[in-house]
């Protein structure tokens, strides 16, 4: 297959519809985009019903660009990331894997342009997040919910205002950030280093005073950026959990048991801000962006240091740090009601407290008049019969 031939069907399945964000390429499956989060088949001509094994090879080789290195990497490991570029139209973060003993190919569209904080509708609270001068900002969520477009914007803000030097591990690089105010030098994984941790451990030779790791995959990337951190760097990353607690516990049983205790001192001198994001559907089509936000204060440290006890969990932290502009994923979901993005039935079936979160949806209801319960009316049974009317009559 020749470049051309697949430049030709990527773009076909790019403009099937207006919001596409994956591209899918499945043996035995048509040709998939995910649009506003759901798969639906693109038409193309000639018509392709069902990909074949032979099909999906040839256009993982060519994506690729048949590289001896991604090649390898995909006999041995049975994947490689790659990215791959249409050039003048879009960019692709790639994932080639075997399955069933043929491959399957998942293309992320990456944006061309980076959205600000204020185009994104973050919380002003991001304004003084990205202020910090050293230490840890994670920003978590499940593949694909926006998290690093949200490092990108971040990151933005700090190029607007900021002279300093930004060095990026990433695999591959995702946002092209200009020289502005701030100098990045942004280097990809397999074209530039080996490894998130060896990229780390050379990014604190080269004198930058941020530096954002792709994803904190392993022990020694977290241990390293750990030291960064505590030697006045700002580290940015990215984890795959879905809140709080449950991202200090992923760093935690990275190490092992014995290391348990110094480890949670170090995480509690070092996280600055957690930033939890989900995306959850939005009232008329898209996807709307809720977030759990926790800063670093006395009671977190304390939590980090001693784990997570009946009525000392993040969660309750958070909710009272609220007058400080953090939030739950639970206020985020009622906040995001009350200005209309999202539907009454989204905000519950993604709730983590549904009864915390039917409270405030009632609240708002009730603000507005509407109807905070399907029950008319209620009244006694007047035909129970306690034997009080036969002893009346006697």
């Amino acid at each position: 297959m020749r470049t051309a031939d697949l430049d030709y069907i990527l773009t076909t399945m790019l403009e099937s519809f207006s919001n596409v964000s994956d591209l899918n390429i499945t043996v035995g499956k048509p040709l998939q985009v995910e649009n506003d989060g759901e798969l639906v088949e693109v038409p193309i001509a000639p018509k392709i019903s069902k990909l074949t094994p032979y099909q999906t090879e040839v256009m993982a080789l060519t994506s690729i660009n048949s590289d001896r290195r991604l090649t390898d990497i995909l006999l041995k490991e049975g994947s490689c990331d790659s990215s791959y570029q249409i050039p003048g139209k879009a960019r692709f973060r790639v994932n080639i894997f075997s399955q069933r003993s043929t491959y399957s190919i998942v293309m992320r569209r990456l944006a061309t342009r980076i959205a600000t904080i204020d185009e994104m509708k973050l919380p002003k609270l991001f304004n003084e997040v990205i202020k910090e001068k050293n230490g840890f900002i994670l920003v978590t969520g499940s593949t694909g919910s926006g998290k690093s477009t949200t490092l990108a914007a971040m990151l933005d803000a700090i190029n607007q205002y900021k002279s300093v030097h930004v060095v990026t591990l990433e695999d591959p690089v995702e946002f092209v950030h200009p020289h502005k105010k701030a100098t990045f030098n942004q280097r990809e994984l397999g074209a530039d280093y080996d490894a998130f941790s060896t990229g780390l451990r050379a990014a604190l030779r080269q004198a930058p005073k941020i530096i954002l790791v792709g994803e904190m995959r392993d022990r020694e990337t977290v241990e390293i950026g750990m030291s960064a951190a505590e030697t006045g760097h700002l580290v940015m990353s990215t984890l795959h959990t879905v809140e709080a607690g449950q991202t200090v516990s992923r760093i935690i049983g990275m190490f092992d048991k014995d290391e348990e205790k110094l480890l949670r001192i170090r995480l509690a001198e070092t996280v600055r801000w957690i930033i939890c994001q989900r995306l959850v559907p939005r009232i008329g089509g898209g996807r709307v962006a809720i977030l759990e936000i926790m800063g670093n204060n006395l009671r977190v440290k304390d939590t980090i240091l001693n784990g997570e006890q009946e009525g000392k969990t993040f969660y309750d932290i958070i909710t009272a740090g609220e007058a400080f502009g953090w939030r739950t994923f639970d206020g985020s979901l009622v906040e995001a009601f009350k200005d209309g993005s999202i539907s009454e039935e989204t905000a519950m079936a993604y709730a983590s407290r549904k009864a915390t979160v039917g409270r405030g949806l009632d609240k708002i209801k009730a603000g507005r008049g509407e109807k905070t319960t399907d029950i008319e009316s209620l009244s006694i049974d007047g035909g129970h019969d306690d034997g009080s009317n036969a002893k009346r009559k006697k």
